[in-house]
C-alpha cells in the first residue's frame, strides 16, 4: 500500500481503478508486458467483490451446505450411517471466511510479484489522465500522472423501489453471507443466480424459501427449456417458486419482515434477500470532469477496443454493456492492456459462459433456443439425459440434461446448454469447442472418456443428428 502527500505526483504507465476480477487481471496482464502498473482500490483487501462479498464465499457456503445436506439425507442410500448429524453454522461461515482470506493475500502476493504498485483508497479522475487517490476521510492522499487510465470499479446490488434496506432483516447477498442464524423463513426476490444460490444454501441449512420472480420463468438469462428444468428440480428440492409476482413493498417489522406482491396476501417472513440484479457502480469516480457520460442504464459507453471518450481512458467489466460477469471482465482486462501494448486485443462474446452454482448446476454458453428461433435461423437441437450416463448414476445425480444446438446446415455449433451434476466444468469443452468453430459432428467424433459426465456432452452432440446411441 502507497501513502503519499496529495502534491506529490507519482507516475505510472497504466493506473487501474478498481482491483476486482477484470483490475487485478488486468494490472497482472499489463506488468507481464511491461508497463509500471498501479492499481487503486478503497477496501483493504483486494480482489473485489467477487472474491470477497460474491463468487467465492457463496461457493464455499454451496459446498458446505450441500455437504450438510448429503450427510443427512443421502449418505444412508451409499451405506454410510450419520447419527446426530449438528450444523455448526458458526464454524461454516468462519471456513468461508478463511477461504476468501487466503485468496485475498494471494492477489496481494500476485501484485508484489508482478511489482504492481497498490493505492488503498478511492481512485477519482481529476482531469486528463490524472487520477486522485481519496481516503476514508474523502481526503486526497495521493495523485497519479499516467499515460492510460483503465475503470474496472464494478458493480453494486440494485436498489428497486419500495424496498426498504436495514442491513439485518432485509438485505442484499452481503449480509445474506453471513446471518449468524439459519431463518425460519426466507423470502428471495429474485429468480436469477444469486437468489438461488443463496437461497439453496439457506433451504439445505433447514430454512423455509419462497422465491419470489416478476417474470413468469426463473433464470431469464438461461435457455428457457433448461430453465424449466431446473426448476422442477429445485422445487423438489424445497424451494417453493411465486412466479409473475411484482413486490411492491419490503420492510422490517417487530418481529421480522413484511412483503407486499401486488394483487396477493402479504408475507410475513425472518429475512428477505433482494436479488434483483445489480448496477454499474461509477459513483464519484469524476466521470464528469473528462467528459465521459453514462448511457440510460447508467454505463459507461466503449468502443471495441474498451476505449472511452476520453483519451487515454479505457473501461471495463460491469461498468460497461454485456453481461455482469467476473470471467468477462478478466476477459475484457486482457484484452484492453494487450492491445495498449501490443496493438491486438479481442473478446468473442459469443463464447462467454454463464454458471448457477445450485445443485445441480445450470450452464450455459452461445446462443439459447429461443435467440435462435426470434432471429430465424434454422437449427437441429440434440439432448441427452444424466439418467441415461453411468457416471451419473454411479454418483448419485442422474437429474437433468444436455441440449447441443447447431446450425441446420453447417452444423456448426451454436449453443450449448446443461442443467446437471457438474454443469460449470462440462460447459468448458464446449466453450473450448466453439472457439474453434467446430460442428456438432466433431465432439460427436471425439473419444470422451468412460465412465464421464462428459460422455453425455458427446452423446448430445450424437443426438444432434439423431444418433445418439445410449437412449
Amino acid at each position: 500500500m502507497v501513502a503519499m502527500r496529495a502534491h506529490e505526483a507519482k507516475r505510472h504507465d497504466l493506473v487501474v481503478i478498481g482491483a476486482g476480477p477484470g483490475g487485478y487481471v488486468a494490472a497482472i496482464r499489463a506488468a507481464q508486458l511491461g508497463l509500471d502498473v498501479a492499481c487503486i482500490e478503497k477496501e483493504p483487501r483486494l480482489g473485489g467483490t467477487c472474491l470477497r462479498i460474491g463468487c467465492i464465499p457463496s461457493k464455499a457456503l454451496l459446498e458446505s451446505s450441500e455437504l450438510f445436506y448429503e450427510t443427512v439425507h443421502a449418505l444412508a442410500g451409499h451405506g454410510i450411517v450419520a447419527k446426530d448429524v449438528q450444523l455448526d453454522l458458526k464454524a461454516m461461515l468462519a471456513r468461508k471466511d478463511g477461504v476468501v482470506d487466503a485468496l485475498t493475500k494471494g492477489i496481494a502476493g500476485l501484485f508484489k510479484k508482478h511489482k504492481v504498485t497498490r493505492y488503498e483508497g478511492l481512485g477519482r479522475l481529476a482531469g486528463g489522465t490524472q487520477v486522485e487517490v481519496v481516503d476514508a476521510q474523502g481526503q486526497p492522499s495521493a495523485r497519479i500522472e499516467a499515460q492510460h487510465v483503465l475503470i474496472a470499479t464494478g458493480s453494486t446490488s440494485a436498489a428497486p423501489k419500495g424496498i426498504e434496506f436495514d442491513g439485518d432483516r432485509v438485505g442484499t447477498s452481503t449480509e445474506a453471507l453471513s446471518w449468524p442464524t439459519v431463518p425460519q423463513h426466507l423470502v428471495v426476490i429474485g429468480a436469477g443466480a444469486i437468489g438461488l444460490e443463496l437461497g439453496s444454501v439457506w433451504r439445505r441449512l433447514g430454512a423455509q424459501v419462497t422465491v419470489l420472480e416478476y417474470l413468469d420463468r426463473i433464470l431469464p438469462a438461461n435457455d428457457a427449456e433448461i430453465a424449466k428444468e431446473a426448476q422442477k428440480i429445485l422445487a423438489k428440492q424445497g424451494l417453493e417458486f411465486r412466479l409473475g409476482a411484482k413486490v411492491t413493498l419490503a420492510r422490517k417489522n417487530q418481529d421480522g419482515a413484511l412483503v407486499e406482491i401486488e394483487g396477493q396476501e402479504p408475507l410475513r417472513c425472518d429475512r428477505v434477500l433482494v436479488s434483483v440484479g445489480r448496477k454499474p457502480h461509477t459513483d464519484g469516480l469524476g466521470l464528469d470532469k473528462v467528459g465521459i457520460a453514462l448511457d440510460a442504464r447508467g454505463r459507461i459507453t466503449v468502443d471495441a477496443h474498451f476505449a472511452t471518450s476520453a483519451k487515454g481512458i479505457y473501461a471495463i467489466g460491469d461498468v460497461i454493456p454485456g453481461p455482469m460477469l467476473a470471467h468477462k471482465a478478466e476477459e475484457e482486462g486482457v484484452a484492453c492492456v494487450e492491445r495498449i501494448v501490443t496493438g491486438y486485443g479481442h473478446v468473442n462474446y459469443d463464447t462467454i459462459p454463464n454458471v448457477v452454482y445450485t445443485h445441480p448446476e445450470v450452464a450455459g454458453v452461445g446462443k439459447t433456443e429461443e435467440e435462435l428461433v426470434a432471429a430465424g435461423i434454422p437449427y437441429r437441437k440434440g439432448s441427452f439425459p444424466f439418467l441415461a450416463n453411468g457416471r451419473a448414476k454411479a454418483l448419485g445425480a442422474t437429474e437433468g440434461k444436455v441440449k447441443i444446438l447447431a446450425h441446420k446446415d453447417t452444423d456448426r455449433i451454436l449453443g450449448v446448454h446443461i442443467v446437471g451434476a457438474r454443469a460449470g466444468d462440462l460447459i468448458a469443452e464446449a466453450v473450448a469447442a466453439m472457439e474453434f468453430g467446430a460442428s456438432s459432428e466433431d465432439l460427436a467424433r471425439t473419444c470422451h472418456a468412460h465412465p464421464t459426465l462428459a460422455e453425455a456432452v458427446k452423446e448430445a452432440a450424437l443426438a444432434v443428428d439423431g444418433r445418439a446411441l445410449h437412449i
